[in-house]
């Protein structure tokens, strides 16, 4: 999962700053249990909690590159599937790597592409790069926002990181609900208005949207958005493009150094990723790989059926082992402190890792 903070103050020294970057880390620790960093000048200070998915050595974050009479340094969290490909146009270009991860390879082609990194990036992702010499920040977020990026302006400073309660750890931020929060949270949850969260002038860098942080504030720019077309395919070519999309997706996610895993839901969702997953381990000559899931104690006890839902999640977990046969652990919870120990105890050290 991985996770990251930071802070960016023009105007005082952060050198001495780092029991609050640690205690930001702390608690995010569980998005990175593998190792955690973070680097610290004058006018910024990032750190990063990692999940080790690609290149554990030459991955490590947060990452620094001195080109350009600068010194480039990024902290990241996602996974970028065309990773190779923009390494092999880099190498064409002279440029030279130290390691295979996508983290140093996001990092070079900023400094090669600038802003217009994004347009050659496919995966989900958010980061920030600090450029010394510029001493400006670029952040980022996917085109749909899986991967998270909040902050807020105080007392000169910029603040940022993957979860909310990472901000709420520096001493100048207070948890503040308005009427506005208040609307968010009863007039239209569990969604929000995008950019906004329930605390006040506490933001989220929206969906498709990159920024510039320097000494005259922050500017936002939209780099993508979803177009509505006309669907005007026939069935079987409906179908073929559905079956390709599926495929390309699901197949460019399974890039990883360590155990690939899946979570069983008994779901359409985890049973397509599932079926396409194992087709491409059998075409590569893998070995089939681990699936998880959870239930209750008296969960069928308890189920009440519906023409929703006619069977429990795990009869369609159950048909899902019949026919894939994979290596399987299913955990039953019969308290919720048992819930709270699921990560510790078995997620965090078999189940599947994304970046």
């Amino acid at each position: 999962m991985c996770g990251f903070v930071g802070v960016v103050n023009y105007d005082k020294n952060l050198l001495n700053s780092n029991k609050i970057i640690e205690k930001m880390l702390s608690k995010i620790a569980r998005r990175g249990p593998d190792e955690n960093g973070y680097f610290i000048k004058e006018k910024i200070m990032i750190g990063h909690n990692r999940l080790i998915v690609r290149d554990p050595i030459g991955g490590k974050q947060p990452m620094s590159i001195k080109e350009n009479d600068s010194i480039y340094t990024i902290c990241y969290n996602g996974q970028i599937y065309n990773s190779d490909e923009i390494k092999k146009d880099l190498e064409k270009n002279n440029i030279s790597f130290n390691s295979y991860s996508d983290t140093e390879v996001l990092l070079r082609a900023f400094i090669y592409y600038g802003y217009d990194v994004l347009k050659h990036l496919n995966g989900v992702f958010s980061f920030a790069i600090w450029d010394s010499k510029k001493e400006e920040l670029f952040i980022a977020r996917d085109n749909f926002g899986i991967k998270p990026f909040f902050y807020t302006f105080k007392n000169n400073n910029f603040i940022f990181g993957s979860e909310i309660k990472t901000i709420f750890e520096h001493p100048d931020i207070e948890k503040i609900i308005d009427s506005n929060s208040i609307c968010e949270l009863l007039g239209i949850g569990p969604a929000h208005t995008p950019g906004l969260t329930i605390y006040k002038d506490i933001y989220e860098l929206k969906p498709g949207y990159f920024g510039v942080f320097d000494k005259c504030g922050l500017k936002l720019n939209e780099y993508w958005k979803l177009e509505s077309k006309i669907h005007e395919d026939d069935f079987e070519t409906t179908c073929k493009k559905i079956n390709y999309l599926l495929e390309d997706a699901i197949s460019k996610q399974l890039v990883s150094d360590v155990p690939v895993g899946i979570m069983l839901s008994g779901g359409l969702d985890s049973s397509i990723i599932t079926s396409y997953a194992l087709d491409c381990y059998k075409k590569q000559g893998n070995s089939p790989f681990k699936t998880f899931s959870v239930d209750y104690v008296d969960n069928d006890k308890n189920f009440v059926k519906s023409d929703f839902q006619p069977n429990s999640d795990d009869y369609f977990i159950s048909l899902m082992l019949d026919k894939f046969k994979t290596n399987h652990k299913k955990v039953i919870l019969d308290t919720p402190e048992l819930a709270n120990a699921l990560y510790d105890s078995v997620i965090a050290r078999d189940a599947p890792r994304n970046g």
